[in-house]
């Protein structure tokens, strides 16, 4: 394979060589933009090879460079005013490939920026033209049917019959295969750009950028100074962008100037032919007021401005940027994962980096400086790796929120790769959007912590506050039984009893009031033990499997509790349900928590129930609450994520 190495060296010098002593023959503008293009090429070519071994678009622009190289000496050399040895041979060899040559520049182009077709249906498109091509350049091999437009000064070597007939058929075929060329190239360029996404579309964009700014200055040339030399010497700008867009080198940046570019060239024309509308078209109406038409010209030119810019803008930014007018509105549209259903945000913070700078892996960490754990990666098969790491261990984008550390976020690009001043902007951009999110994040996080903490504190008293002196009143009043009783006041043991049975069950009430603000047991024996206190207790036979092999943080384990027991309770009041199955795993996803009962349906997140409160409660905790309902009985399940 092609690496760049002692071949791209050796192929270097040869057209270097080749170049050089054609122009040593002497100057000849015909024939300039095939050195151009020979030095140019080739030059971006093993400048591509160099920094990326074996990339098949820099191995395509090397030999059309090479191709022009040879083709440009030898028609100095045919092109010499003085007799040189071989001439006709050589200058031959500069004029009949011409065909082919230009079948290899469409193949550069149709495979451009990959060094592959857009899909393999075009591979058929490529075998017509290089048929079309090996046709040409045979006439053109065996007939003189060329040398009329290159201007050799020696002779063609072959002294075949049949030219006129030849050169019929070469002046009808040579425009229509040309153009067939063209037509081809130009579709099949249409194609990639309609499927393009990302920093494909933007190489494409910059390359034909480049190519529409090279025409522009060749027919500027031409009608201005009735000369191609401008248009020759642009000849090497769409070398130069291609292999900046092949190697993606500042490519967020030719956005903008692709839309200044359109937006200032469409006002020029536009202003020029308004000002060339009032000022001529009135003037032939009326005769003797060329100033005054020109005052009003230029104050009807200066009021429509602002407007017709306005418009203008707008088209440039859908023809430039699709939907979106500049990269950083497309990082202001973040806020569209914000309100995700499922709380994976993270995740959109995530994916629209990698989306925004073509990464290979973009990673979110959260915590201090000195203890950052990772949280979310895209793509989202990446493993999140295991323990903390410190922001100097990071090649990291740090992400703060009101002069606070919240976490950063770091890009991975193919190798080879780095981030250019525009993507580093963009991830900028989007690690202070990431700080609100972070912020608000824990914010929900520290709420939820300060209700269970609440909530325990609230169980605590009422245990061993409240609960325990009413224990201690039901148990006097049992004396006061027992003592009405022996004293014979049988009315008043009996009212007494009756008043601690009432205040028995109001403590038991009271019980189930406190393991439901926050179960001890959950606190005290873990997740498993409270969780099979739940199913112990529900009036709905309960199959229970749990597979928790450690303790988990408690925002977690309270959350799969409360979501365990508004299953069973939602089973027994309002499903009907014969049973219920629930089924705790941790796994390396998460710990899987899921409820299904064989009841009549109808579960819903209604506004203000209890689904809605544990489906915001798991936002919280980045996991989705998961309600599938119907005849056939109501499923909840979710993944919440463990550290």
């Amino acid at each position: 394979m092609f690496r760049g190495g002692v071949l791209g060296r050796a192929v270097g010098v040869a057209v270097a060589a080749l170049i050089a002593g054609g122009f040593a023959l002497g100057p000849h503008v015909g024939n300039l933009h095939n050195g151009l293009i020979a030095a140019s090429f080739t030059a971006v070519g093993l400048y591509v090879l160099r920094r990326r071994p074996g990339n098949r678009e820099g191995l395509l622009f090397t030999a059309v460079g090479a191709a022009h190289a040879v083709m440009f000496a030898a028609r100095q050399y045919g092109l010499h005013a003085g007799p040189l040895p071989g001439a006709s041979w050589i200058g031959w060899l500069g004029v009949w490939p011409l065909p082919l040559v230009l079948v290899l520049v469409g193949i550069a182009v149709m495979c451009f920026p990959t060094g592959r077709l857009p899909t393999a249906r075009w591979a058929p498109v490529v075998g017509v033209l290089a048929a079309v091509g090996l046709v040409l350049s045979s006439v053109s091999a065996l007939w003189p049917v060329e040398y009329a437009r290159t201007g050799l000064v020696a002779g063609h070597p072959f002294t075949l019959g049949g030219f006129p007939a030849a050169d019929a058929f070469y002046t009808v075929a040579r425009p229509a295969g040309y153009l067939l060329f063209q037509l081809a190239w130009v579709a099949c360029v249409a194609a990639r750009m309609r499927r393009a996404r990302g920093d494909e579309a933007r190489q494409l964009r910059g390359f034909l950028y480049a190519a529409a700014l090279s025409a522009a200055v060749m027919v500027a040339g031409l009608v201005i100074w009735r000369s191609p030399l401008p248009g020759t010497l642009a000849a090497p700008l769409l070398a130069v962008a291609a292999g900046a867009a092949i190697l993606r080198y500042r490519l967020y940046d030719i956005d903008p100037v692709i839309n200044k570019s359109l937006v200032w060239g469409a006002m020029a024309a536009l202003v020029t032919a308004g000002y060339a509308v009032v000022v001529v078209g009135a003037g032939r109406l009326v005769d003797g007021y060329g100033t005054l038409l020109s005052l009003l010209a230029t104050g009807l030119v200066a009021v429509a401005f602002e407007p017709l810019r306005r418009r203008v803008q707008r088209l440039a930014d859908r023809v430039v940027h699709g939907r979106r007018a500049t990269p950083y509105e497309a990082l202001a549209r973040l806020s569209a994962h914000f309100t995700a259903p499922a709380g994976r945000v993270l995740d959109g913070i995530c994916s629209t980096v990698a989306d925004a700078v073509g990464a290979r892996e973009v990673m979110l960490w959260i915590g201090s400086p000195d203890e950052l754990r990772a949280v979310s990666a895209w793509p989202a098969a990446t493993p999140l790796p295991a323990g903390a790491r410190t922001l100097a261990g990071l090649p990291a984008v740090p992400v703060r929120y009101d002069g606070r550390f919240r976490g950063a976020i770091t890009v991975a690009k193919a190798p080879g790769e780095a981030l250019s001043s525009g993507e580093a902007h963009l991830v900028g951009d989007l690690a202070a959007q990431a700080g609100l999110v972070l912020e608000l994040r824990a914010t929900a996080q520290r709420l939820v912590a300060a209700g269970d903490a609440a909530r325990r504190r609230l169980e605590r008293d009422l245990h061993d506050g409240a609960q325990q002196r009413l224990v201690t009143v039901a148990m006097e009043l049992g004396g006061v039984v027992r003592l009405a009783t022996a004293a014979g006041a049988g009315e008043v043991a009996a009212r007494a009893d009756d008043v601690r049975r009432r205040l028995l069950d109001a403590i038991a009430e009271l019980r189930e009031m406190a393991r439901g603000l926050h179960p001890a047991v959950l606190t005290q024996d873990g997740l498993e033990a409270a969780v099979g206190f739940l199913a112990d207790r529900s009036p709905v036979p309960v199959r229970l499997t749990v597979s928790v092999p450690r303790r988990l943080p408690a925002e977690v384990e309270s959350t799969a509790y409360f979501l365990v027991s508004e299953g069973l309770t939602n089973a027994a009041k309002h499903a009907g349900a014969g049973t219920v199955t629930v089924r705790l795993a941790l796994d390396e996803t998460g710990l899987v928590v899921e409820v299904r009962d064989d009841g009549g349906g109808g579960a819903a997140a209604r506004a203000g129930s209890g689904l809605e409160g544990l489906a915001d409660r798991l936002a919280t905790l980045d996991a989705r609450l998961t309600i599938e309902s119907g005849p056939g009985g109501t499923r909840l399940r979710t993944v919440i994520p463990c550290a």
